[in-house]
């Protein structure tokens, strides 16, 4: 009897200890990307969405994959926030649409499990997914301006030392 209350206990604290599954996600997102590599070592890319589950779930955990590596989604303190963000070398983040599959913890949990056995995780279908435009990181100008410079102060130099010789001779 001791044996049944203990499975009981247990199958009620997995129960609740477990996230809750969205039914019929509605998304509202927003991102942002690196536009200006002068400033910056990496391209970063963020992505905050508002999430509302037809059956009322509010703690949903959630796992995003971008082009087979997996992230852990963040919730803000908000409810139905939450908010992922990663970083690449420069030249690594290309010019384009990275699109960003959202998980809920059975999808991801079959994810990982696929991505262990060497099996197609493109079988795996996400809770839903977003798509980031990202237009590149603008490296500076070709020449720097202290070299513009430079080259315009000898420039108005020659100028002003040829125009000296000529009124001169």
């Amino acid at each position: 009897m001791k044996m049944i209350w203990i499975a009981a206990f247990l199958s009620l604290l997995v129960c609740a200890c477990s996230g809750e599954s969205c039914r019929e996600p509605v998304i509202s997102t927003s991102a942002y990307t690196t536009s200006d590599a002068v400033i910056s070592s990496e391209s970063v890319f963020i992505v905050e969405l508002s999430l509302a589950c037809a059956n009322g779930a509010q703690s949903v955990a959630l796992y995003a994959d971008v082009n087979g590596r997996q992230f852990p989604v963040t919730r803000g303190q908000d409810v139905g926030k939450y908010q992922v963000s990663w970083s690449l070398p420069h030249k690594q983040a290309s010019s384009g649409t990275y699109q960003v599959k959202f998980f809920d913890e059975e999808s991801y949990s079959a994810l990982r499990k696929a991505q262990r056995n060497n099996e197609d995780v493109d079988a795996i279908e996400p809770l839903f997914s977003v798509n980031v435009d990202h237009r590149g990181a603008w490296n500076g100008p070709w020449v720097s301006t202290e070299v513009l410079a430079a080259l315009i102060g000898i420039l108005v130099y020659y100028l002003a030392f040829s125009a000296k010789s000529t009124i001169q001779a």
